[in-house]
């Protein structure tokens, strides 16, 4: 979900070419990314991709192709999963499996309707990752060669410490958490750039990546990372409800105005019904590591074809068409290992 500032950079928010991300280390929250492969890979009547056991594979497709397209433009992408969430995330994430168990029931009942439309867009929003999926993502990047990390907390914290550190040059995710999270950049549309059809319309829409630098937008808001995250609060976040009727626009006003959230609630009938301190120490002092490794190599053709034919079934001619322009793209050319702590 993520918290809803987009409002509030249209000015700072610029698109991009892939190929303006040439030789760019970017870490990405992975499970942002897998969860947009699982819900937009899917089958005409919103089923996701199946092995013959009948096991999904819709996230592997996706963590193949699509990084066979960044591998070509020289971009060097480093996951970042996520370990275990803070205790007031407990509550959103409650929320979102209400949210998928009401999707599903929607889903099977615009299939038996025989409403492909309604069913693919209910299908999407059902998406649910089990540690198998998590594992077997794991496992397919490392034949790829490249780098995963494991954080100890929340994925997007962990890359925006790492871009912060200077070991990435931004953080990859479609939430703008990672400006809360302090990233110096943040890409959006990474692994999605490209032609996209409109749901639940005939129009179709190109795709491109987002660059937004958090520098540049505090200046242009006239806020500080502090004052953002207070904004933050009041719309919303990963860990609170926010403030009903107050929208980012609104918020940003009175933060102007006020300062700070304890100066709002002076002055003003607003009442933040949250630990704000504890919310402020997640995005400010957030748990990360430091033991960490960032290296590519050689992909692995003969488990890669083992893994995605054999083990999944794909098509063996698809992944082989796959495995050429692996070899030919210009970052496994120029393998290259950066960082190797311990």
């Amino acid at each position: 979900m993520g918290v809803k500032i987009k409002d509030l950079l249209e000015r700072t928010t610029h698109t991009l070419n892939l190929n303006d991300l040439s030789k760019k280390d970017i870490a990405i929250d992975a499970m942002n990314v897998l969860y947009q492969f699982l819900s937009i890979i899917r089958q005409p009547d919103g089923k996701p991709l199946l092995d013959r056991q009948q096991r999904i594979t819709s996230h592997l497709s996706g963590l193949f192709y699509r990084n066979i397209n960044l591998l070509e433009e020289n971009i060097r992408p480093i996951y970042v999963f996520d370990g275990k969430p803070p205790e007031l995330k407990h509550e959103t994430i409650i929320e979102r499996k209400q949210i998928r168990e009401t999707a599903t029931e929607k889903w099977l009942d615009a299939l038996d309707r025989g409403d492909l439309v309604e069913a693919k867009k209910f299908a999407q929003a059902s998406s649910r990752f089990t540690e198998e999926m998590i594992s077997d993502s794991k496992m397919l990047l490392s034949y790829i060669g490249l780098p995963y990390i494991q954080a100890p907390s929340e994925g997007e914290a962990q890359a925006s410490y790492m871009v912060r550190k200077g070991d990435c040059w931004g953080a990859g995710s479609q939430d703008h958490d990672c400006l809360l999270f302090g990233a110096d950049r943040l890409i959006r549309n990474l692994t999605i750039t490209g032609r996209r059809k409109l749901p639940r319309k005939s129009t179709y829409i190109e795709v491109k990546p987002e660059l937004i630098n958090l520098e540049e937008m505090l200046k242009d808001l006239e806020i500080t990372r502090e004052q953002l995250i207070d904004i933050g609060i009041l719309v919303g976040t990963d860990f609170n409800e926010g403030v009903k009727g107050i929208g980012p626009k609104t918020a940003l006003k009175l933060i102007k105005e006020h300062e700070d959230l304890e100066s709002i609630m002076k002055v003003k009938d607003v009442l933040v019904e949250v630990p704000i301190d504890q919310i402020r120490s997640i995005f400010l002092d957030p748990e990360v590591t430091d033991t960490y490794s960032i290296k590519w190599e050689s992909p692995n053709h003969d488990k890669i074809l083992e893994f995605l034919c054999e083990e999944h079934d794909f098509s063996q001619d698809r992944v082989k068409k796959g495995l050429e322009r692996l070899e030919k793209s210009s970052a496994q050319k120029k393998q290259k290992t950066l960082f190797d702590w311990v």
